[in-house]
């Protein structure tokens, strides 16, 4: 029986943090058993809010192949694709585009918080970076996905794929399913300043490829409890970063168990907290710094899985758009 398809991606615009794995990359190991998976790098959308920057996009791109391969993804069972060597995806979403209402991309939540942020910068809001959810859009529908792997943030965009597919489907002809989404396991990881979701821009992450000293700095300038001015006072866990982190990465339950239980009785001080929790940080990355370390020194492998997935990836692409044109009779001009 012919598996069923997922895509999902990630835009390079640096190297990858504990906020992505548990809000997709996890579910994205376990998928690729029952799978067939796109993984995209989504290096058009990068050019939205990094159009200054195109190097930095290129050495992204190969940073978060590398991030891929690292956590355990195998370009043998999925596939690996840059987003702009398959230029069906740009065609597509100009496509889509015109049947997208404005009126829709405006009601975005995401892109609402996201231009406030980007309207903040000197360079303003671009055309492209307005219009990304389309391009996201046709991301999903160019290999007919029938699962879309998301952080909880981006659950908006899946139900605006839905209704484009809807759209197309009848105003067209049946080209495309309605994509279902996939939210992870701990849909949004706070940063480790307590400012918001886990992020770059933020500079408040524990990235993938971090060594063991760095994660330890980090995890000693944590946000904990700010109410509790001694290790003797009872202690906040809920809110409190450093136990979201335990809970998220820490295996030994009942150790996380019985610290929660002695900081909320202040029997317990931060320092003591925090040190169990770079400990669990840094034995869940190992395995992944040893693999990383691997591919960096067999670059030739993480460049033959780019171009091996994306060349796959063309082909289903120029399927879906023959399809596409045909239903939209834009291919029969000359017979």
């Amino acid at each position: 029986m012919k598996k069923k398809r997922v895509l999902t991606g990630i835009r390079p615009t640096g190297p990858l943090h504990l906020g992505h794995y548990v809000g997709a990359l996890e579910n994205w190991l376990a998928l690729q058993q029952e799978y067939e998976c796109l993984f995209l790098i989504a290096d058009y959308q990068a050019l939205g809010d990094h159009a200054e920057d195109t190097e930095g996009i290129q050495r992204s791109v190969l940073d978060v192949a590398l991030d891929w391969l690292s956590i355990g993804l195998d370009p043998s069972q999925n596939l690996f694709v840059i987003q702009s060597n398959v230029v069906e995806h740009a065609e597509l979403a100009l496509l889509l585009s015109m049947i997208t209402p404005l009126a829709r991309l405006q009601r975005n939540p995401t892109l609402k918080s996201e231009s406030e942020r980007v309207e903040q910068a000197a360079s303003g809001l671009s055309v492209g970076f307005f219009t990304y959810p389309v391009s996201q859009i046709a991301d999903i529908l160019l290999p007919k996905a029938d699962l879309v792997p998301v952080g909880e943030d981006q659950l908006p965009h899946i139900e605006m794929a839905r209704e484009i597919a809807r759209k197309f489907n009848r105003q067209y002809a049946e080209v495309f399913p309605e994509p279902k989404a996939l939210t992870g396991r701990v849909p949004r990881l706070v940063g480790t300043d307590n400012r918001g979701k886990m992020s770059k821009s933020l500079n408040n992450c524990i990235f993938l490829k971090d060594s063991a000293e760095t994660v330890n700095q980090i995890v000693r300038r944590m946000y904990t409890d700010p109410t509790r001015l001694r290790a003797t006072d009872p202690g906040h866990v809920e809110g409190n970063p450093v136990f979201e982190y335990h809970d998220a990465f820490n295996d030994n339950k009942e150790e996380v168990q019985e610290l929660k239980t002695r900081y909320e009785k202040g029997r317990v001080g931060d320092v003591e907290v925090k040190e169990s929790l770079a400990k669990a940080l840094n034995h869940f990355l190992d395995p992944i710094r040893t693999r990383r370390a691997y591919f960096e020194e067999h670059h030739d492998d993480v460049l033959e899985a780019l171009r091996d997935g994306t060349r796959r990836a063309k082909v289903i692409a120029e399927s879906t758009m023959e399809e596409v044109r045909s239903a939209m009779g834009i291919n029969s001009y000359t017979g």
